[in-house]
């Protein structure tokens, strides 16, 4: 059967190109900010561009925050892309504001030290052998990041009775979180739809999972 995918539209991400590489899937993607389309899609993708607060409020707007918790509540899979990913994290601080995040995850998303700003090209992640996102993928499979920001550091008590996270890192400057796989919930900093193959294969796993 062919998957459904709802790609949100809030006002902030790539949602051309991310449309587009997700249809090469062949999936079928609607973007929306349609309440009902979002929740009852095989998939949802929250995409994210520019700054972690105006991301929020465009979330806020459409009830973007209620729809990424009643489908994971559900057991219903969220891919969150760049800024998508960051503001699924509890917080995030830039240029000394800090901004609530939508909770999903405990921890702050902050400004990478780094000596070059932003984090901008091709870089290597170390993935989880079990890795469903990053399956059949070699060690050098490079991914595309732009960004200044990130989680680095990851604070959800993992010893409760379900799975742990699965945690892929990265190091600009610092090492910091490239991806999460968290039950239903996943989320990626770099930009699978502008990462060429590796990005085409991370999505195809994911809706290939769903």
């Amino acid at each position: 059967m062919t998957k459904k995918l709802a790609l949100l539209d809030y006002g902030s991400g790539n949602l051309h190109s991310a449309a587009r590489a997700l249809a090469r899937t062949g999936a079928q993607v609607t973007v929306t900010a349609d309440p009902e389309t979002a929740l009852n899609a095989d998939g949802l993708v929250v995409p994210g561009v520019g700054a972690y607060a105006a991301c929020m409020a465009g979330l806020l707007g459409v009830r973007g925050d209620r729809i990424i918790g009643k489908r994971l509540a559900g057991g219903r899979p969220v891919l969150g892309i760049c800024v998508g990913m960051q503001i699924l994290f509890e917080r995030g601080v830039e240029f000394g504001v800090e901004t609530e995040g939508c909770a999903e995850w405990p921890g702050v998303v902050e400004r990478l030290d780094a000596p070059i700003l932003p984090h901008m090209g091709w870089n290597t992640v170390k993935a989880p052998q079990d890795s469903i996102l990053f399956a059949g993928m070699d060690e050098d499979t490079r991914f595309y990041f732009v960004h200044s920001y990130a989680a680095q550091n990851w604070e959800l008590d993992d010893s409760g009775p379900l799975a742990p996270a699965k945690l892929t890192w990265a190091e600009h400057g610092v090492p910091f979180l490239a991806a999460v796989e968290n039950g239903p919930l996943s989320a990626t900093q770099f930009h699978p739809e502008k990462s060429g193959d590796a990005g085409a294969q991370l999505l195809r796993n994911w809706v290939d999972s769903l």
